[in-house]
């Protein structure tokens, strides 16, 4: 699990979103629970294929805008590997090798191998 703190900025009933540590992540939304929505997107998506993540500035070390007195922090959370399950399933080849005699018996029983593989991995790895 991943947290950033969000800035938003309230334009009447949208409230524009920006991450002072992901400057390239920036939203908005119609009311608090859809701004929440759309930065935890983005965010996941600005961070998505990245092995390691910036550092989060501590909420209390962000500066707000001082033209705008409305600007406030809320912290974002997201949990990268359930974001990166749901939201780009991506299929990648593999070449693998299996033991003849199992291999007999599953095209036998007509096993779908990469289905059979994708669950036993999931299975392991319990996601």
């Amino acid at each position: 699990m991943i947290m950033y703190p969000a800035i938003f900025s309230p334009e009447g009933e949208y409230y524009n979103v920006t991450f002072p540590d992901v400057p390239e992540a920036i939203t908005f939304g119609q009311g608090i629970d859809e701004a929440v929505e759309m930065a935890q997107s983005v965010l996941g998506l600005a961070l998505y294929d990245q092995d390691s993540f910036p550092k989060a500035t501590n909420p209390k070390d962000v500066r707000l805008n001082n033209e705008n007195n409305n600007d406030f922090i809320v912290a974002i959370t997201l949990d990268i590997a359930e974001y990166r399950k749901n939201n780009h399933s991506k299929v990648v080849r593999k070449n693998i090798s299996i033991p003849e005699w199992l291999n007999i018996l599953a095209e036998k029983e007509n096993i779908n191998f990469s289905q059979a593989l994708t669950e036993a991995l999931k299975e392991k790895l319990g996601v």
